[in-house]
Order: structure tokens, then sequence, then C-alpha cells
């Protein structure tokens, strides 16, 4: 797991995603979307959280189209059309679905091997924390030359809110996130516990916890930062074929 990609390099790529606009978001799941030939559908909704400053309306949205048997809706939302930092155009990955994979990708290119040293394995959904209830999203085994042997627990967060250019997260009370913080300092210090927001867009410098969204989660994260939790931005661009990484993000001063 060593030689990580270049900015032109694609940590992902897929079949090319269809274009359309976005009409509303409703239900939650649910996302009607007028394609460019004029015909409207229904979309799901992976992302079921506020989105606050990337849902809307009116709107360019990427799409993906794979029709299943086991699937009820053939499209999923994939990517929203924002104003960026810069007032540019901006494309933000909105489907929560994807950053575990996105982020098990940047490990496997070698992209954090600076800040985690070498990996051998990597696991998904391991049970974890007070009485195995929980499931952490990554646990790494280091490979034999990394210095630190502790095992690594890592935890993901997508991230699509902004401040200007500063990343947050999360916009809204996330009682969930803040269990998940607990657990990260319930695994110290025999193991690693890192904390890995997703930064799903390219216009962001910096990384801070939603305080205004939810205070609770921005003193536990200050809580996580003392106890030894460490905490790595990874920022990406999104394309409509694939996802560009754009490196690790610093933590605004807190």
């Amino acid at each position: 797991m060593t030689g990580c990609t270049t900015p032109s390099d694609a940590l992902l790529s897929f079949e090319a995603l269809q274009e359309g606009v976005l009409i509303k978001r409703y239900k939650r799941f649910l996302a009607d979307v007028e394609l460019s030939s004029g015909e409207v559908i229904t979309a799901h909704c992976a992302n079921t959280g506020p989105m606050t400053g990337v849902l809307l309306p009116g709107q360019r949205v990427r799409l993906r189209y794979a029709p299943s048997p086991k699937r009820k809706l053939a499209w999923t939302w994939e990517q929203a059309e924002v104003p960026g930092a810069d007032q540019e155009p901006c494309w933000v990955g909105i489907n929560t679905a994807l950053p575990n994979r996105l982020i098990r990708a940047t490990i496997e290119a070698g992209c954090l091997e600076g800040q985690l040293g070498p990996i051998a394995r990597i696991r998904a959904e391991v049970a974890y924390g007070e009485n195995k209830r929980s499931r952490i999203d990554l646990l790494l085994t280091p490979a034999d030359s990394n210095p630190d042997q502790r095992p690594i627990y890592l935890e993901v967060k997508n991230t699509t809110w902004t401040d200007g250019t500063t990343a947050l997260f999360p916009d809204t009370v996330t009682e969930r996130g803040q269990k998940h913080l607990v657990e990260l300092m319930g695994v110290l210090p025999d193991a690693r516990a890192v904390l890995v927001p997703c930064l799903s867009r390219p216009d962001v410098t910096v990384f801070a916890p939603g305080d205004s969204a939810d205070p609770r989660y921005g003193e536990l994260f200050r809580e996580a930062l003392q106890a030894g939790v460490e905490v790595l931005p990874c920022c990406f661009r999104f394309l409509p074929d694939r996802i560009l990484w754009e490196g690790v993000r610093p933590l605004k001063q807190l």
C-alpha cells in the first residue's frame, strides 16, 4: 500500500454520471430530477441529513443509473453543484454511502502512509465499543515495517457543510456522532483512534467541528483531541467519472 496517486490520478473511477436539475428532495430518501432529455425521474438520496448549504432546488446534479431487480429506484443522486468558496461552481459528493469506500481507496493508494504508516490489512465494520455494540468503519492492521504496531480504529464522516473555506461537521445534532467520539477515546491508549472527515468538495482549506449545529459534538471533539484521537481531514474533487485526491487539510485553530 504505497505510491499515492498524483492529483491527476483517480482514486475511484466509474461509468460517467448523468446530469440533470434538482426539482426537490422529499421524504428524506427521494429526489425528483429533470434530466437533460426533459424526463423527470425519482432518484434515491442516500444523504438523509439536512444537507445544509448543498440542497438547492434548481441546481445541477449528477446521477448514477443502475437498474436492478433488487432496487426500487434505478437512479441514485451522487453529486450536486453549488457555489464554491470563491463563488465559482463546485461539485460536492453527497452520497453518504461512498466515503468509507473512498477513504479505503485512499489508504490503499498510500496517500495516508505519512500519517498512518504502512498498512498490511483493512477490515470494514468491525464490532467494538461497549459490549461490542458499535462497528468501526475501518480497522487497520499495521504492516511489520510500521513503527507503531497498535491497531488503528478509523471512523469516517462525510463532510459537505462549509463556512467560507472551512469545512464543518456535523451540520445537525448527531448523537450517533457524539457516541463515536466517546468510543474512539475508549480504544486509547492500546490502539490508535483516527477520525477522518471526508471533505467531499475541493474548495475547503481547513476543518473545524460544527459547533453552532451541535455544541456537544464540539465539546467532545476537543476532549477527543486532548485524549489523543487523531483527526485527518481528507479532501477530494468530484468529476463526472472519477474522484481525485486533493490532500489532507489542517485543523482550524480551535
